[in-house]
């Protein structure tokens, strides 16, 4: 797959994953649309999972794929927020994704 192609992919991807979190969080922002895998760009997954995060600068809520590549976020919450956040969007069926996140 080219990288262009990787993008555009990942790109819809990514704004599905937007709404998502933004029906539960009021906002979201786009984060990742592509990742390295085998050596080659390819598309973030299309599974959707939710997870609270501490970054440096306070929590988030996100949604992200597989293998917990972040495709949208929150903007920075507190702890209880995000979690509070995260368990809406649990009881609305998305799963949570207990593994280690990445948001970069």
């Amino acid at each position: 797959m080219q990288y262009h192609q990787a993008i555009r992919i990942g790109q819809d991807r990514a704004r599905k994953s937007q709404m998502t979190l933004f029906e539960h969080a009021g906002f979201a922002m786009l984060t990742l649309t592509v990742k390295k895998s085998a050596g080659v760009f390819v598309p973030v997954g299309e599974k959707e999972l939710v997870a609270a995060v501490m970054k440096t600068e306070g929590w988030v809520a996100v949604i992200v794929d597989e293998e917990g590549y972040a495709k949208a976020q929150s903007k920075i919450l507190t702890e209880e927020q995000a979690r509070e956040i995260l368990q809406k969007a649990v009881a609305a069926g998305v799963p949570e994704f207990k593994g280690d996140v990445k948001l970069v």
